[in-house]
């Protein structure tokens, strides 16, 4: 039983599959489940285990996938966003590399008990994060077509999957990955296995759409394949996504660098907006939270500032924030800002272009996007439905709870 982070793990009995389905508002479940066209789900509600959990704030996509592969929040295994500011060189840089990784992943402690791992995701920007240091096989549907065995554990990605490279903006990235997972499941079953998706629909299209019906309706035949392979299946989010409109539609954006070089003069202050990927097509780089780095004789009066301002929901001091939401210190600025559910954060007005919306902003990062699902195709009995479940207990419950 391999202990990983301080939390011990069994090592499966059957292949066990755990899903990040990126941006999956709790909504979007229901609303495909009462249209009809998500039976998987349907069944798997009813009869299997279905919980609401919260996921890490900032509720971005590279502090939750580490948080659900090492079982753990972000103030342990380091990535505190998809972006930050590196203090120690004086750089904004992509957390991509798994340098800024703090703690081994379950994948990895798996891997070297002598289980078969493999991991597909969306973006090829988590992939190294996430199969640091484990043998096995770890590709991206963004360029599956370059796999090979020397790096990622496998090659002839296309021909196992029968699909061609998909349009990193489309639902044919995630439906890649799905594809993926259930050849893999057929050809090489794996022991463990963790997919994780990418929110391009969610970012575009509200639950109950037809859009978003058809994606969940996509993803329910594939979960229904990796079931009647025998899989144990776990199925939660990274984050949740709201709207982030003003009353006409437009985004409601509060530009905070802006702001400050107003307030306390330009370039005395730098916001970092932890969004920041190498993707921002569909978000604009705006989401719900920014961390700001700027002169202590500067900090008190920017705070109430910052709090009048509407749409704001919090403002916190760095150790306020580190507290908080369980977030290392020493990566997370000297204040913390939190937007509200329909609110999203910018630097500069200048900095953003948002020409290529075609649609009305949705987006995520606060706290209205914390809660996700967490959802089990085996019934768990004598579960404490009244505990805060987290998304990164997902693996604890799959491999602790549901291998009867």
């Amino acid at each position: 039983m391999p202990e990983v982070n301080g939390r011990s793990y069994a090592l499966p009995k059957a292949p066990t599959v755990i899903v990040c389905v990126d941006g999956c508002e709790p909504d979007y479940i229901a609303q495909a489940v009462a249209g009809g066209h998500a039976p998987w789900f349907r069944r798997t509600l009813a009869e299997g285990t279905a919980l609401i959990a919260d996921c890490v704030v900032p509720s971005f996509t590279n502090p939750n996938n580490l948080s659900i592969v090492t079982g753990v929040p972000p103030s342990v295994h380091g990535i505190c966003g998809n972006y930050l500011f590196d203090v120690a060189s004086g750089r904004e840089v992509m957390m991509n590399d798994p340098e800024w990784l703090r703690a081994p992943t379950i994948l990895a402690a798996l891997a070297d008990a002598g289980r078969s791992c493999a991991v597909v995701t969306a973006k090829d920007k988590l992939r190294r994060l996430l199969g640091h240091g484990m043998r096995g096989i770890c590709f991206s549907s963004e360029k599956a077509d370059v796999a090979t065995v020397a790096e990622h554990g496998i090659a002839g990605v296309l021909a196992l999957v029968d699909r061609p490279v998909p349009d990193v903006y489309s639902a044919a990235l995630s439906e890649f990955v799905f594809a993926a997972g259930v050849a893999l499941m057929r050809t090489r079953r794996p022991d463990v296995m963790y997919l994780s998706t990418t929110d391009y629909i969610q970012h575009k299209h509200a639950p109950g759409t037809a859009e978003a019906n058809a994606f969940y309706a996509m993803m329910d035949s594939h979960l229904a394949a990796l079931e009647a392979m025998g899989c144990v299946i776990a199925l939660t989010a990274d984050h949740g996504m709201n709207a982030k409109t003003w009353l006409d539609g437009s985004p409601d954006v509060i530009y905070l660098q802006d702001r400050l070089d107003t307030w306390i003069g330009a370039g005395r202050a730098r916001t970092i907006l932890p969004i920041t990927d190498p993707y921002v097509v569909h978000h604009g780089a705006l989401g719900s939270f920014a961390t700001i780095y700027l002169p202590a004789d500067t900090l008190a009066d920017a705070a109430s500032r910052i709090r009048a301002l509407r749409g704001i929901e919090r403002v916190l001091t760095r150790d306020e924030a580190a507290a908080a939401f369980e977030l290392p210190p020493d990566r997370i600025g000297d204040l913390v800002v939190v937007s509200e559910r329909s609110t999203v954060i910018g630097t500069s007005a200048a900095k953003h272009d948002l020409s290529a919306l075609e649609v009305p902003l949705r987006s995520h990062g606060g706290v209205s996007e914390q809660r996700v699902p967490l959802i089990l195709n085996r019934r768990i009995e004598g579960l404490d439905e009244t505990r805060r479940w987290r998304n990164f207990d997902a693996f604890h419950l799959a491999l602790n709870h549901a291998q009867t």
